[in-house]
């Protein structure tokens, strides 16, 4: 009995080690990174700056994939279909979140389907207007918005993506009356605010950054509890005249769902060694991002509370899918 015991507890050792040693192993071919927006996204842009590093690090090829669509839900898709092996990744946003609340026909299952890997960063939005629309301050847009119930639009980089959530965030906090435009990604939606076919949009600093800083976009005001960085003159939302207005744009990254724990922690802890290099700092920096280390543990708590807080503001705004 007790030899059977001996052998019992060798062979599961035996088999740590060979977990061990194939997460070590680990990549020995290409790995995708699924992004489920538009190339030129916010979501798009912190990808290629970790696929990069993490190419570096791993000694392999990180390739970016878009596929764009349905708030994210088709790229998600794709990943949650894939082999639990490491070799597809889906780096996500907030929207992730806020899927499950306004697709009841999703063609996986968010709370099952998915391990949650590590966060790569976090940004605020930025309520942008073009120079032509006159809109000098956050209370003039509300003011208008006001004057004439109905008659303002907003764009999004889709129906439940972050920038869609912040800006119902914002429409409720306020109680102004505009129409929501929903496009394919950030880019499309900043050239249409550009262009002053929309109002306004609540874009991530990272994709509107060049355009404020050349004079073709007027920043009045970012959603997080204090300025950013990248933007430091102009005011919070909350500073602005919102009380109490924040909301973070979060990007991480997320495996199909019977990865091994060990892979899990060693892409978790690459993470982290990619956020400590003077590269990827200087990056985030530039693009108005902060670094939101956590355990893949910690990151999964952290999603399942955007979920449940997503939920109140869908239910709120009335979201449905488009």
């Amino acid at each position: 009995m007790k030899n059977a015991f001996r052998l019992m507890v060798a062979g599961f050792a035996t088999l740590l080690v060979a977990a061990g040693a194939a997460a070590q192993r680990w990549p020995t071919k290409p790995v995708k990174l699924i992004v489920p927006f538009t190339a030129g996204s916010a979501t798009d842009i912190l990808a290629r700056t970790f696929g990069q590093k993490l190419s570096d690090m791993w000694g392999q090829p990180v390739i970016v994939e878009n596929h764009p669509g349905a708030g994210g839900t088709i790229g998600a898709g794709i990943v949650a279909k894939a082999a639990p092996d490491g070799y597809t990744l889906l780096i996500h946003s907030a929207a992730y979140a806020v899927n499950p609340w306004i697709y009841p026909d999703l063609p996986y299952d968010t709370s099952k389907e998915f391990v949650e890997i590590a966060p790569l960063g976090g940004q605020p939005n930025v309520l942008v207007v073009a120079p032509e629309a006159g809109i000098k301050s956050v209370q003039q847009l509300i003011s208008n918005a006001k004057s004439k119930p109905g008659a303002m639009n907003y764009g999004s980089a889709g129906t439940g993506s972050g920038t869609h959530i912040n800006a119902e965030k914002f429409r409720l906090a306020t109680g102004i009356d505009a129409v929501h435009v929903p496009y394919k990604g950030t880019p499309e939606a900043l050239k249409d605010t550009l262009a002053g076919r929309i109002t306004y949009f609540f874009s991530p600093i990272s994709a509107a950054l060049p355009q404020i800083k050349d004079g073709k976009l007027v920043a009045l005001g970012v959603s997080s509890a204090k300025r950013a960085s990248a933007l430091p003159d102009v005011p919070t939302l909350a500073e602005a005249g919102v009380p109490g207005f924040d909301y973070n744009l979060w990007v991480g990254l997320f495996g199909p769902a019977g990865m091994r724990a060990e892979l899990v922690e060693r892409i978790n802890k690459d993470i982290g060694l990619a956020l400590q290099s003077a590269e990827i700092k200087e990056r985030l920096a530039n693009l108005g991002a902060e670094p939101m280390p956590m355990t893949p543990a910690q990151f999964k708590s952290f999603v399942r509370g955007e979920v449940d807080e997503s939920s109140k503001i869908v239910k709120a705004a009335n979201i449905k899918a488009q």
